[in-house]
């Protein structure tokens, strides 16, 4: 009999199966007891808690969310903020803007830059970068020192009284003109008050901000160009520099000022900006090692009148061009003009040899000096015999270019001077050019052609130099210089044909012969085949020539086989040092400089070493010291050898008229490749000498005794 379980009565429903019980008749009745421990409760009450939690911070960013997209709403599609007008016009364009409350248009020019300035290569010299500028219109102004007191907290290089005075005066002009009122018969018209008051230039985009968050009512802004010079110094005489108002005031900017505005093509300069830093750099080095006051280096393609490289020094940095001092600024290779020295040696033998009154193995006086009352012509490192004309150029004797020069005569060296460009401005497109210095006709007379002939006496700039230089060595050709690079596949410029192309044959062999056997020997660059001659003069001070004060030149050419470039190196007032042996004449001091960059910019301008054939080129190039006299010919003007004191070494032959017919095409020029090396080894010393004086460019030329190093 089963048993009813205790306190359970007939009525009551059956027990539910227990799980886990066998499904039969006789299933046993089981109760679970769950407890629930107070950790159990803590973990749940803080998962409930932290749920909570999150929900809250979901809405919390759900809600910021929501707000920035109402924002982004606002400010994009309803209500969105617009720039000025004149933010947006074109590039050139003249706007006339209708500013709130006014009662006419105000005419603006929205500029926004310059064309770029490039080097031949592209790499740019010169951008525009978009800057801002702010003005005020005072009409819609009214606390002023309250306006001004804010910008200022803005633009602190703002002067505020000066602003605030602007301001002020503007208003009290509308003030004052109250309502339009018909101008009288034979009036003038009243002067319309102001709309547009400057506040600054060249604000920068957190400046624009700043003041647009100021709310202040009547002020504007517009987008203008601020130039910038990616390569600071580089160049910088070259470039020049903008005023304010992005006009060009200097160099090529001033030059091709119109261009740049109105044309957005890049203008690309014939410099090389590899070139004009190794330039730079030799230069910087030469000043630097003889405590040179300044020096310029020019780089010139002697077949189409390029300009490569041009360096002044000191320089300045061109995003500086306003806080540039004067000398800084001063650009010695185009502006300085100074007494060319012997470099103007090669001149007078070239226009001797072409005319015909002298050969290469005619003799002149270099044993005696000329006196001139207590006045008195010598050389430095004189050899004191007889010079033939090759000896004249190796040994730098101002004797013997001095003879030369008289042979010629003046009227037929003042025609070659012209013709040469060495009486007017050289003509390079830059503003910077001077006018060179020189002897009115009516007293270029016989002292000043002697003095001429070696250099003294007229005064050129140093482009003028390597102009006239580079027609003796490119076939007699005188070309334009240019800064201006040769477009794709453009001709070179025909040029001026002043010599034949047999002197300047006959005039390459001498200048390399001045650097293999003369005083250029520290130029030598082994397989460049370097031509030149050296350069020292003494400058002129307020009471004549200042004594040991030099300015020392080198003037070369490369390859004189096939010539191609010319480099010029001058240093301002170089001092001697120990390794000069107590000179700072050119063969010491700016030979050596000229030499380096040969070196260094021959492989990048193309010029490639050609070792191989150097024995057989230099044979080419050689010419002898001493030439024979050929057979028959006559012993020329100096055959009788002057009496010691003499003036002249002899009297000028006949000669025909120097031949100088005007645009000959230029002679193409074979190109070929020079080779690098080192230079020679060092000269010996040299000795205190006396040497030859001019009076100043422009003034009657005198002679006067003094100890210096013009020869060289």
């Amino acid at each position: 009999m089963a048993r009813r379980p205790p306190n359970r009565t007939p009525d009551d429903p059956a027990p539910a199966h227990a799980r886990g019980s066998p499904l039969s008749g006789a299933s046993t009745l089981r109760m679970e007891n769950v407890r629930v421990t107070a950790p159990d409760l803590a973990r749940r009450a803080a998962i409930t808690r932290t749920r909570g939690r999150l929900i809250w911070l979901g809405l919390g960013f759900s809600g910021l969310f929501s707000i920035l997209a109402l924002k982004l709403a606002i400010v994009t599609v309803l209500l969105p903020t617009l720039p000025p007008a004149a933010r947006v016009a074109d590039v050139g364009q003249t706007l006339a803007i209708e500013l709130p409350k006014l009662s006419q248009p105000v005419e603006i020019a929205a500029s926004t830059g310059r064309a770029m300035i490039t080097d031949r290569n592209g790499q740019p010299l010169a951008i525009s970068l978009p800057t801002a500028e702010a003005y005020a219109n005072p009409q819609e102004m009214a606390d002023l020192d309250e306006v001004v007191a804010a910008l200022h907290k803005v633009l602190g290089r703002i002067d505020p009284a000066a602003l605030k005075a602007r301001l002020a005066a503007e208003q009290a002009h509308w003030q004052a003109a109250g309502p339009a009122t018909p101008v009288a018969p034979g009036a003038e018209p009243a002067k319309k008050p102001k709309s547009f008051i400057y506040v600054a230039r060249q604000i920068t985009p957190r400046e624009e901000m700043a003041i647009n968050r100021l709310g202040i009512p009547g002020i504007y802004f517009r987008t203008t160009g601020k130039r910038s010079y990616p390569q600071g110094r580089e160049a910088a005489h070259i470039l020049g520099g903008v005023d304010v108002d992005q006009s060009g005031v200097a160099g090529v900017e001033r030059a091709f000022d119109q261009r740049l505005k109105s044309d957005p093509t890049p203008l690309r300069l014939s410099i090389d900006l590899r070139v004009q830093t190794i330039v730079r750099e030799e230069l910087a080095g030469a000043m630097a090692e003889f405590s040179a006051i300044g020096g310029t280096g020019i780089v010139f393609d002697v077949r189409s009148g390029e300009v490569i490289a041009m360096v002044s020094l000191p320089d300045y940095d061109a995003n500086a061009f306003g806080a540039a001092v004067p000398d800084h600024r001063f650009n010695r290779a185009l502006t300085g003009m100074y007494e060319p020295g012997s470099t103007f040696k090669l001149q007078t033998v070239s226009m001797a040899l072409d005319s015909g009154a002298v050969h290469l193995w005619d003799f002149f006086d270099a044993a005696n000096p000329i006196h001139m009352g207590r006045f008195t012509i010598t050389d430095f490192e004189g050899k004191h015999r007889m010079l033939q004309v090759p000896e004249v150029l190796a040994y730098s004797s101002n004797l013997g270019a001095a003879h030369i020069a008289q042979t010629v005569g003046g009227e037929r060296q003042r025609a070659w001077m012209e013709a040469m460009g060495m009486l007017d401005r050289v003509g390079i497109e830059l503003p910077e050019a001077g006018r060179p210095l020189h002897p009115p006709v009516s007293n270029w007379g016989e002292l000043a052609t002697m003095t001429i002939g070696f250099g003294h006496g007229i005064s050129v700039s140093p482009l003028h130099v390597v102009r006239g230089t580079a027609a003796i060595a490119n076939g007699g050709l005188v070309l334009q210089p240019t800064i201006l690079a040769l477009a794709p596949g453009e001709a070179p410029q025909q040029g001026v044909r002043v010599m034949s192309q047999s002197t300047s044959d006959t005039m390459r062999k001498l200048m390399r012969l001045v650097v293999t056997d003369g005083y250029g020997k520290p130029a030598e660059v082994a397989g460049y085949f370097v031509g030149g001659k050296t350069g020292t003069a003494e400058k002129v001070g307020d009471h004549g020539y200042k004594k040991h004060t030099n300015v020392a030149a080198f003037m070369s050419v490369f390859p004189m086989n096939a010539p191609r470039y010319a480099v010029y190196m001058m240093l301002d007032e170089p001092h001697a040092t120990a390794a000069t042996h107590g000179y700072a004449t050119a063969a010491w001091t700016a030979a050596p400089a000229a030499g380096k960059v040969i070196g260094r910019a021959g492989p990048l301008l193309g010029m490639f070493p050609q070792i191989e054939q150097a024995a057989a080129i230099q044979a080419s190039l050689a010419t002898p010291l001493q030439p024979s006299r050929p057979a028959g010919a006559t012993r020329g003007p100096a055959a009788p050898v002057p009496a010691p004191g003499s003036v002249a070494a002899g009297k000028p032959m006949a000669a025909a008229p120097m031949r100088t017919p005007m645009g000959a095409a230029a002679t193409p020029i074979p190109t070929s490749a020079p080779a690098l090396g080192n230079p020679p080894g060092a000269l010996p010393p040299p000795q205190p000498h006396q040497r030859t004086e001019a009076a100043p460019a422009g003034l009657p030329v005198r002679l006067v005794e003094a100890r210096g190093h013009a020869a060289q």
